[in-house]
């Protein structure tokens, strides 16, 4: 298989003109330097989709959604990164130039297409199963048909039934020319002990698992059998093309619903999907049975920031599954949860009553997680004092994931609502749970070790314990966040841009350039300060990346074209100048400002290039999490006036933004590190260790001055980079 090639790839990002592409999808109107019009990504009256030519970005600022040609692409068409690529050469008539993959390239996706081929094959022969065989029509498609099942969903998901022989497949996947080797790799058959293969699922009727772009990685598959001893369902095994914690079943046929409706509805089997579907609802998907993972949610996020839980009337299960919902919480995701009728579970809802009464009950049943959470641990505490407290620090729990700040406290009120109690007091709990989790985190972070054996916690104590890490995790993360999205958004924006020089230490009398991200990677190494948010460490990395391989030879190639633009248009200004018939005194005074104005005009072209490049890859990357995040960080919802253009630009203002908010970050750190000394100090005091008490003070003491100092330095906002450690 071959790919596009980087320079075509790059051809294809250089010609994608913004405004253009976004044409073809939304009437724009101008608006000073940008171009608004009515967001194609959800329904609006007032325009709220802005188009900056400059940055080559759309962005809703109603919405959120956006980015560069390809993301908008990719968002709007649900098309993949590839196919965005193709859709822009095919737009700007740029011939698609691929190139051989190497020996291990080559090797990796053989295997990986092997995969996806025998997935495929497997697909078709179950397909043919159902419909074509005694077996499949008198067991698979009666069970179907007797589940409500129609022949439009049966083709719209690619069901299947898989014969109860034990080589059935194998057999047929042989004969075609499919080698036992990936059939076992895929985990379509099994190879015991003793060395025999046989069928994983025979006798079953089959649900696949599509990824996004339609590609079959894995199967489910549910026994008719009525013999307890028979597992009721089987699932591929994870592989080199699967990985369950990133695929939700129904989502390739649901990901469209999701995008046009802005919300997701999840539920928890394959037959809730598909009879949800059928009934016209056709935005769901399941977690087919397993609690969600960050994968499954980082994919709904993707597509809007809506959820929907519908709950059958299962009281232990709700149980079972609600802590798993605290990951959406902490993902900053708008949860709400249904409960449905006594009896019914959304497969039988959606099969007994008509897709209007389904959607009426949807939106008239549906509630806040928080208040749902709080109504069904109360009902199992009843009046028990004791059952209660629990229940009051399980919702508190809960709610300290939530991101903003004042949804935590609107949901805290109303947790004191139906609870009876005071809501200062559970704010105060908030706060100290809040604080609690910052503190055990920072412990981690620093590798300092826990005061009390592990011999002396008890089973539940460790299994909260391991509850809390991603609470812990988050809390730090989303202290330090602002700071650190501060200074990514410099990185990013300004990247490669030399916006200050230091003396060159093997020559004095040399300068060389000092470029923003070079001397944010220094000096964050310098004092080992690294970003605590894994998503916004993955987007500097990327950058560093950028700035140190991709960015010179395109620099270079730059720099070459625009020294050639250059030479024509002095070319063309001396022949303008020669044409007036002016002085020669005339002519030469002519011809220095014709060089001073096209050499300004370099200079500033090549700025705003190096300036400008991590930033231009990055909102164009196939890597989704970098341009996601690098979109919204890059996009601004306000311009300055031009009123007020005698206001220094950021970039003008680097000089003092750069280390005051690197100065920034770092008193933050020491913010959390000296909570971290004072929960240490009380636990110390109280075990009345004066060495360990005295150690401590010392310690916070010394933190304590180096923060002053920072505090001073940020009132004095000098920057000496010669001074800088790692460029001397």
């Amino acid at each position: 298989m071959k790919k596009i090639d980087r320079e075509t790839v790059q051809k294809i990002l250089d010609a994608a003109d913004i405004v253009d592409v976004v044409s073809d999808f939304v009437s724009l109107k101008r608006r000073g330097a940008n171009y608004i019009g009515l967001c194609p990504f959800h329904n609006e009256r007032t325009p709220s989709f802005s188009v900056s030519k400059s940055k080559g970005i759309c962005k809703c600022f109603s919405c959120g959604k956006g980015g560069a040609p390809v993301n908008f692409l990719m968002e709007l068409e649900q098309m993949s990164y590839q196919e965005a690529l193709r859709w822009l050469a095919n737009k700007y008539h740029i011939e698609i130039k691929e190139r051989e993959e190497s020996e291990e390239e080559r090797r990796q996706a053989s295997e990986r297409e092997q995969m996806f081929a025998v997935n495929e094959f497997a697909l078709n022969h179950f397909k043919q199963n159902l419909t074509d065989t005694d077996d499949g029509r008198a067991i698979g498609l009666t069970y179907f048909r007797q589940r409500g099942i129609s022949d439009a969903m049966i083709e719209r998901f690619r069901l299947g039934y898989a014969i109860d022989r034990s080589d059935d497949l194998r057999n047929a996947a042989n004969h075609a020319g499919y080698k036992d080797e990936y059939l076992e790799k895929t985990g379509l058959t099994i190879r015991n002990e003793q060395g025999r293969i046989y069928d994983r699922f025979r006798g079953r009727v089959i649900y696949p698992v599509h990824t996004l772009s339609g590609k079959v990685v894995a199967f489910g598959g549910r026994t008719l059998r009525t013999d307890k001893s028979t597992a009721k369902y089987v699932n591929s095994p994870e592989s080199q093309i699967y990985r369950k914690s990133f695929e939700l079943y129904g989502m390739y046929q649901a990901r469209q619903a999701i995008a046009r409706t802005d919300k997701c509805i999840l539920v928890e089997g394959y037959m809730d999907v598909i009879s949800m579907h059928q009934a016209g609802i056709e935005n769901v998907v399941a977690s087919s049975g397993t609690s969600l993972t960050d994968g499954q949610i980082r994919m709904i996020h993707r597509f809007t920031q809506n959820v929907t839980v519908i709950y059958d009337s299962d009281a232990a299960g709700i149980k079972a599954s609600l802590r798993g919902i605290d990951l959406l919480l902490a993902e900053g995701l708008n949860i709400k949860v249904l409960l449905l009728p006594d009896g019914d579970d959304p497969d039988s809802f959606a099969q007994h009553n008509p897709a209007e009464v389904v959607e009426q009950y949807i939106k008239d049943n549906e509630t806040d997680f928080i208040r749902f959470k709080t109504r069904i641990l109360l009902e199992d505490a009843g009046s028990d004092p004791m059952k209660r407290s629990k229940v009051i620090s399980d919702i508190l729990r809960s709610i300290s994931v939530i991101p903003d700040a004042v949804t935590r406290g609107v949901y805290a009120d109303e947790c004191a609502r139906l609870m009876g109690v005071k809501a200062d007091m559970l704010h105060i709990q908030l706060k100290k749970l809040v604080a609690d989790i910052a503190y055990r985190q920072a412990l981690k972070q620093q590798g300092d070790k826990a005061r009390s054996s592990v011999d002396d916690l008890t089973p539940q104590q460790i299994q909260d314990a391991s509850d809390d890490v991603a609470d812990i995790n988050a809390a730090v993360s989303r202290r330090l966040r602002p700071y650190e999205e501060a200074l990514l958004k410099l990185v990013l924006k300004h990247g490669n841009y030399a916006f200050t020089s230091y003396t060159n230490p093997n020559n004095q009398q040399e300068m060389l350039p000092l470029r923003v991200i070079d001397y944010v990677a220094a000096d964050l190494e310098n004092d080992e300060v690294t970003f605590t948010d894994a998503a916004l460490a993955h987007v500097f990395q990327c950058a560093v990346d950028m700035a140190a391989n991709e960015w010179p030879d395109a620099h270079n190639r730059f720099v070459d074209n625009q020294r050639q633009i250059m030479a024509d248009r002095l070319e063309q200004g001396r022949r303008a100048l020669a044409a007036e018939s002016m002085s020669v005194a005339d002519i030469t005074r002519g011809e220095i400002e014709l060089n001073e104005r096209v050499q300004r005009e370099f200079d500033e072209a090549v700025a705003d290039f190096d300036a400008g490049f991590v930033a231009r890859r990055a909102v164009s990357s196939p890597d989704d999490m970098l341009r996601r995040i690098s979109t919204d960080l890059i996009v601004e919802p306000h311009q300055l006036s031009k009123i007020y253009s005698n206001v220094p630009s950021e970039r003008e203002r680097l000089l003092e933004l750069l280390p005051r908010t690197l100065h920034e970050l770092k008193s933050m750190h020491l913010s959390v590190e000296l909570d971290t000394i004072l929960g240490e100090l009380k636990l110390a005091q109280e075990r009345n260790d004066t060495k360990e008490v005295t150690r401590l003070i010392t310690r916070m003491m010394e933190r304590k001055a180096l923060q002053n100092d920072f505090a001073r330095y940020l009132g004095e906002r000098n920057l000496n980079p010669d001074r800088l450690p790692g460029w001397e």
